[in-house]
């Protein structure tokens, strides 16, 4: 973070200074909310949780050298002496008014000259937004000083906490800003107003917070009203939600997709054996040939986003595809493929799952595998769905026994809509299995696993099945 006085960390909280003494208390650290992340000179955010309360930790932090706390109320050390802090109303509102006083402070420094040009890019969509993330912070980082989120960070904690590792030096700011009902995207743009707003697609996830697919549209399309006066709006042309976005924007549009009318697309688009697409990437300055090294077709998509956003950001067409072309998977668990020495090949996509990021997996699935080896889906529940959770499981069973996957392994209670859509649609049942949990998943693998065969693992995070990613990448579950 840049740096900032305890009173001027209260005045963008609206907070009191405690405990700090005589002199200004300077922060100069990291921001952080878990008291083993401290840095010398940083802040510990001191939030409430469910299990854990970040205020029990707060002695343990500034011990570790954080030089303030943001809290709630005053925190003592173990000697019952009052510990530097800012107290607010409310830590996790606090925080992102912090996130968004500093980007205020880091867009103006920006302006000066001789300043960055800060620009902000803002990703959304019910699949796609990590990798899309990822891409860009690639593209980016190879253009000037780039920060995005470590993992998933795309909540309300996550993302205030990614702004505040800019600073003047930072040129790109890649947010990725995810949602799990109506607002959170307003909340988020209010924190962070991006100059870029990309919309990848509107699909089932979390249908539960929504209430119907007209509102994750409605949703989604608040990241497009949450854009600077002047910013770009970057929509997929072949979502007519997303799409129907453009009357929201407030400056330009940029198209991407499959679509002849769209303004940046793919032309000629080549799968390998491996599952990794080349392509034409057409835009309005010209084409350039890409050969991404992500696995999957639907990575396209993904790629295409991240190259309308870049050029918007003032990226030229070469560095696009040739940055397209040396991007890799960052994140853990998001069709990360490992060739093992035993011969078998497990793509980990286990990090979350709705029904269209399930069908991309399984149809990439299908693809590596062939005609000559043998496909297995290792498939668990997807979460969050509400009344549209079983047909959405069915429909997976149907595609299952159409893809032709020699063995799906369906893990869980709630998963079991996916066998009994398999069945309905015509498998014999031998090849679709139903088991009650992970450690029956990992004994039956470990019995049935041969050299040759091809491995996905997905379902949402809460149902568990990345620890099963962990071990069968790792090599467990073979015989």
């Amino acid at each position: 973070m840049i740096a900032l006085t305890a009173a001027e960390i209260a005045a963008a909280t609206g907070g009191e200074v405690r405990a700090v003494g005589h002199g200004p208390l300077v922060v100069s650290g990291a921001v952080v909310t878990d008291s083993r992340d401290v840095e010398p000179g940083g802040l510990f955010v001191a939030l409430p949780g469910e299990h854990v309360d970040g205020h029990d930790y707060a002695a343990t932090a500034v011990a570790a050298g954080a030089a303030l706390v943001l809290a709630a109320h005053p925190v003592h050390a173990v000697d019952g002496s009052e510990l530097p802090s800012v107290v607010v109303e409310d830590v996790e509102r606090a925080l992102g008014d912090l996130a968004r006083d500093v980007l205020a402070r880091l867009r103006e420094a920006g302006l000066a000259p001789g300043g960055s040009g800060l620009r902000v890019i803002g990703v959304t969509g019910s699949v796609g937004k990590t990798t899309t993330k990822d891409l860009l912070a690639q593209l980016c980082g190879a253009a000037g000083p780039t920060i995005a989120p470590v993992r998933s960070f795309n909540n309300e904690i996550g993302l205030p906490l990614t702004v505040l590792r800019a600073d003047e030096s930072t040129r790109f700011l890649v947010l990725e800003m995810g949602a799990s009902g109506p607002g959170h995207l307003d909340y988020l743009t209010r924190i962070a107003p991006p100059d870029v707003a990309v919309v990848l697609v509107v699909g089932q996830a979390h249908l539960g917070g929504f209430g119907g697919i007209d509102a994750v549209a409605r949703a989604k399309a608040e990241i497009v009203q949450g854009l600077v006066s002047d910013g770009v709006a970057v929509l997929n042309a072949d979502d007519p939600r997303v799409s129907a976005m453009a009357a929201l924007a407030p400056g330009e549009v940029v198209l991407f997709g499959a679509a002849p009318t769209s303004d940046v697309r793919a032309a000629d688009v080549d799968m390998d054996r491996a599952g990794r697409a080349r392509f034409t990437l057409v835009a309005p300055d010209g084409e350039a040939s890409v050969e991404l090294r992500l696995v999957g077709e639907h990575h396209v998509h993904n790629a295409l986003a991240a190259a309308a956003a870049a050029l918007a950001v003032g990226l030229t067409l070469e560095e696009v595809a040739a940055g397209l072309t040396a991007a890799d998977a960052l994140s853990p668990h998001r069709m990360h493929v490992v060739d093992r020495a035993d011969g078998v090949t497990i793509i980990d996509d286990s990090y979350n799952a709705n029904p269209d990021s399930m069908r991309a997996a399984l149809k990439a699935l299908a693809v590596l595998a062939g005609r000559d080896r043998r496909s297995i889906a290792v498939l668990g529940e997807m979460l969050e769905l509400g009344p549209e959770s079983r047909e959405a499981h069915d429909a997976l069973g149907t595609l299952v026994v159409r893809l032709n996957v020699g063995l799906t392994v369906v893990v869980g209670e709630g998963a079991r809509g996916i066998r009994d859509g398999a069945n309905r649609e015509g498998s014999w049942g031998d090849e679709v299995v139903l088991v009650d949990d992970l450690e029956n998943a990992r004994l039956l693998l470990e019995h049935e696993l041969r050299a040759g065969d091809v491995v996905l693992v997905k379902s949402s995070y809460g149902a568990g099945l990345w620890q099963l990613g962990d071990l069968l990448v790792e090599g467990g579950g073979a015989a």
